[in-house]
């Protein structure tokens, strides 16, 4: 089957300072058509004082791109930014049935789409794709919201039930979207209260998370590889993998952490997707500390720096201690402009190569003294029906010295500060 063929389309609005030029995020949009096995015929940029209300670009420009789509054989087009409903409903009609109108935000949830290999990760891009269309189905668009995420295969959206007197097919498929959103919802919450169980008996074991985090295609999965000799799924190109991964990572002071991979963030991440992907991220923002890894070779390193931590204070995960590794190093650091990067929050700052892995001692390094600065230290008698809780500090802590009496092991150690108020709440408990 022959690849569809589009034209980019993006938009500079007079007055406005994004964080990347125009053609800097038709790049990243040409990539993410070529990840989405899409080919990119041409390209098309407009600067404008003020968005068109009705078909986002200008009258003039949209009869030129009419015109240019039977010259190129191109059926489809891609806008850089997220059309309102009523930009798709205009384009559309303008440019006719052959011709397939999707925006960036569409674009990424079908990548997403394509990449999802585990049940959660289905669930939630499948929530995402419904979210999106359910205010923008027409009848052009009826057909497609049956197909989003699945959901035919699954009983779901594809099973239109019969209609009510004077509803129109139009307000079947709606309802049924909402329906099959509200079930999602419900599926989605039980992976939640899972990965919440998870978490407190990874905490009651006394086990650390460092999670990764990052832009699209940082090497990430790469890093994970290389700290805990993971297969993860490794390819030099956007949303490569979606599915949280989770390994052991021992480090210089015999140690044990749990080194979690997330997904990838980028510029105008679609909002649906972020409340999708709500139980994913819960990963970054209970984590003990976030490796932010950087593709230090990319010309637009800061850029993505920049979107990454915008990405997290909308997660609330700011408050997290955090290291910046800046990956690739092999490849040449393309960006040289100094910053503080204390000021922006981070612990320290790591150069290396996962893909050589050069540097990655230095980096169990700065992980094993970020977290030995974090802890706190603690005077506490553990009952020796407690013996996990003493193993815990022995994993986790610095113990300083220990004693053994008729209660129990008194115990003066440094320990994170998570695992304190854990102990504590664990031997309040036992004295109730």
């Amino acid at each position: 089957m022959a690849p569809e063929r589009a034209v980019l389309i993006g938009l500079e609005v007079k007055g406005s300072r994004p964080s990347f030029t125009v053609d800097d995020s038709l790049d990243e949009l040409a990539l993410l058509a070529q990840t989405a096995g899409i080919a990119v015929r041409r390209r098309v940029t407009q600067r404008v004082a003020r968005i068109d209300p009705a078909t986002f670009i200008g009258s003039g420009k949209l009869e030129e791109v009419v015109a240019l789509l039977p010259e190129l054989d191109a059926n489809m087009v891609i806008f850089d930014d997220e059309l309102s409903p009523r930009h798709q409903r205009e384009l559309e009609k303008a440019l006719g049935e052959n011709v397939r109108v999707v925006d960036r935000s569409a674009l990424i949830l079908d990548i997403f789409a394509q990449h999802a290999r585990t049940r959660e990760g289905a669930l939630q891009v499948e929530l995402a794709q419904y979210e999106y269309r359910l205010p923008r189905l027409t009848r052009q668009w009826s057909h497609l919201a049956r197909q989003a995420g699945g959901g035919t295969a699954r009983g779901g959206a594809g099973g239109v039930g019969l209609r009510g007197p004077g509803e129109t097919q139009l307000e079947v498929d709606r309802r049924e979207i909402r329906r099959r959103i509200s079930k999602l919802k419900e599926e989605l919450e039980a992976v939640r209260a899972h990965r919440e169980r998870h978490r407190t008996q990874r905490a009651r074991a006394g086990i650390s998370t460092v999670a990764l985090v990052g832009y699209t295609n940082a090497g990430k999965s790469t890093l994970l590889n290389a700290l805990s000799d993971a297969d993860v799924y490794v390819a030099d190109q956007l949303f490569a993998t979606l599915d949280p991964t989770i390994r052991r990572v021992k480090l210089p002071s015999s140690r044990v952490v749990l080194l979690s991979d997330t997904v990838g963030f980028i510029q105008k991440l679609p909002v649906t997707l972020v409340a999708a992907f709500r139980a994913t991220l819960e990963e970054v923002t209970e984590a003990d500390l976030l490796l932010h890894v950087v593709d230090a070779s990319h010309p637009l390193a800061w850029d993505h720096i920049d979107v990454v931590e915008d990405t997290l204070a909308e997660i609330e995960a700011s408050r997290v201690p955090k290291v910046l590794v800046l990956n690739k190093i092999d490849l040449g650091q393309k960006d040289q402009t100094m910053r503080d990067y204390a000021a922006l929050g981070y612990q320290a700052v790591v150069r290396i190569s996962a893909l050589q892995r050069t540097g990655l001692d230095d980096l169990l390094g700065v992980i094993d003294r970020v977290q030995s600065d974090q802890l706190v230290m603690v005077s506490l008698l553990i009952p020796y029906a407690k013996g996990d809780l003493l193993a815990s500090i022995h994993a986790l802590g610095v113990v300083e010295d220990e004693w053994h009496t008729a209660e129990g092991a008194l115990v003066k150690a440094l320990v994170p500060p998570w695992l304190e108020g854990h102990i504590k709440r664990a031997l309040k408990l036992d004295e109730d």
